[in-house]
């Protein structure tokens, strides 16, 4: 049994009433959904709470789940990504912003984009060096337009394929590729502004 298989089993077990199965569900998943909501919201205390809405809209429409149609992750991105576009919508925070420090125990999901930055090198110089470009990075990734961000985070911070983008977003997928481009592509323009102002 692959992992899809077994997720939407536990998915079955659950929506029949199975308790059990619905813990294994939040385990399995906390910490990604904890993680976008984190890198979106930007601050610890919205996510925590964020993450307790998703997991509520999450039991509450775990029955429309349909496996012919996408993933079990997949609908757990769009369900999330639903729900805090709907918070941005009401004004409940300013805008969206996205943290590159991993949060502990986050090695599960890759590398961040500070840590593909980082040099590796373990001398505190190294280390002061690689914080300033996190910092760089991060306030470049907060003056990207909304949708760019988006999609950056989904595919570089989240490693979504782009037909799953396609889904979450639900843009076709050549408007994915073109936005994580020009996301790419302006992140790239502003991190060199920034180096230069900084250098």
């Amino acid at each position: 049994m692959d992992d899809n298989q077994a997720v939407n089993a536990l998915v079955r077990r659950c929506v029949s009433g199975d308790a059990a199965a619905w813990q294994e569900i939040v385990q399995q998943f906390h910490r990604r959904i904890y993680n976008i909501c984190y890198r979106f919201s930007g601050s610890a205390d919205d996510a925590a709470d964020l993450s307790q809405e998703v997991f509520i809209k999450m039991y509450r429409t775990l029955s429309t789940f349909d496996t012919s149609r996408a993933s079990f992750m997949t609908w757990v991105t769009t369900v999330t990504r639903n729900l805090l576009v709907d918070h941005f919508r009401k004004g409940k925070y300013d805008r969206i912003t996205d943290s590159l420090d991993a949060t502990p125990g986050n090695q599960e999901d890759g590398l961040t984009l500070a840590d593909q930055l980082e040099d590796g090198t373990p001398s505190p110089e190294a280390r002061m060096r690689s914080q300033e470009t996190q910092k760089l990075v991060h306030e470049a990734l907060r003056r990207l337009s909304p949708e760019l961000r988006e999609a950056v985070i989904l595919r570089d911070l989240q490693d979504l394929d782009y037909k799953d983008i396609a889904k979450v977003l639900n843009v076709p997928e050549g408007t994915v590729k073109s936005r994580i481009n020009r996301g790419r592509t302006e992140l790239a323009r502003l991190l060199q502004r920034n180096y230069r102002q900084v250098g």
